[in-house]
């Protein structure tokens, strides 16, 4: 793992950038010669984080789907339905 301390990172982001596009490998940024914060591929970033949520979010929406119930007409078929629904 590439490490940049605070100043470098500063004065060559756009270097910092074009390593880690070509390389994906993350950069650990220091500050005061103590890790600070890491910096991660745009693609990593959604595969930890943001596919993450958004497979969450789906897990809830089925789970409160499969929570309802729901109950078949008293009277008629499901065409019946339709038509009374479209006049």
């Amino acid at each position: 793992m590439k490490t940049v301390n605070a100043l470098q990172l500063r004065q060559s982001l756009g270097q910092v950038l074009d390593h880690l596009e070509r390389h994906g490998d993350p950069i650990l940024v220091c500050r005061r010669r103590m890790p600070a914060a890491a910096l991660v591929s745009l693609k990593d970033y959604r595969e930890r984080f943001v596919d993450r949520e958004a497979d969450e979010r789906r897990r809830e929406v089925v789970a409160r789907l499969r929570g309802l119930k729901f109950e078949s007409p008293a009277e008629g078929t499901t065409l019946d339905i339709l038509r009374d629904l479209r006049s």
